[in-house]
């Protein structure tokens, strides 16, 4: 039950999922392209914890991961009100540091929701994707040598219904990631659509990597794994 969190036996083997996901787009991938991952699922549904663990399991590949928090009402390394592009360094396995970071590069939007303006939002959000692909994301081995093999993870708001269904899909379409990792919760009515929901139907199948994992509980295991793996 959600009110309930999880049993032990749930838990393992929610992690083990989580896991797995992470080291499935970490590992399975090809280098080149590196991957442009969309984390993405409702509001406390574990969005931000799971891309701490998919952030230190890239590390451990790619020694740099950049980050594009899109969630302006909870942002995970700025003020809300913030979007913001951040580059990890492998050292930086406490992510607790990142707060005391500046960001490669963000843009103060000024409210908590996307509802007041979600084009000028769209806008930023766009220009710091357009900022990675020019200064820093390695297409193959023939693009430019001063850029290094540095994926992705995009991390979204947990407004999903409405106006923020729309902000959701423009990011994905705009962005066309390689791998889109979904988390749903036990109530089905809070859940994003299934499959692809961004594409319309005439533009045919995306090379999209949709993978679906089962959204966290708010229970103290799920803290305490989080703090030990994350953290």
């Amino acid at each position: 039950a959600m009110g309930g969190g999880e049993g032990s036996e749930e838990a393992r083997g929610r992690e083990r999922e989580w896991e797995e996901a992470a080291e499935a787009v970490a590992y399975d991938s090809c280098t080149w392209p590196p991957p442009v991952v969309v984390v993405c699922g409702p509001g406390n549904s574990g969005k931000s914890a799971f891309a701490r663990l998919l952030l230190n399991t890239l590390l451990a590949r790619y020694k740099r991961v950049a980050y594009l928090d899109t969630d302006v009402g909870q942002p995970e390394f700025t003020p809300p009100g913030f979007v913001s592009l951040h580059v990890l360094e492998e050292q930086a396995k406490d992510l607790t540091m990142l707060y005391l970071r500046a960001p490669k590069r963000c843009f103060f939007f000024g409210d908590v929701a996307a509802h007041k303006n979600p084009k000028l939002l769209l806008s930023y959000i766009f220009g710091l994707y357009d900022y990675f692909l020019k200064e820093l994301y390695r297409f193959n081995v023939a693009d430019n040598p001063h850029k290094s093999a540095i994926p992705i993870v995009i991390n979204t708001s947990g407004w999903v219904k409405g106006i923020g269904l729309h902000v959701l899909s423009e990011i994905l379409r705009y962005i066309s990631p390689t791998d889109v990792i979904r988390l749903n919760t036990t109530t089905e009515g809070k859940n994003l659509p299934g499959g692809a929901f961004w594409l319309d139907a005439h533009e045919g199948d995306s090379q999209v990597n949709l993978v679906e994992i089962h959204a966290a509980q708010n229970s103290p295991r799920h803290h305490d794994y989080v703090n030990a793996v994350c953290w």
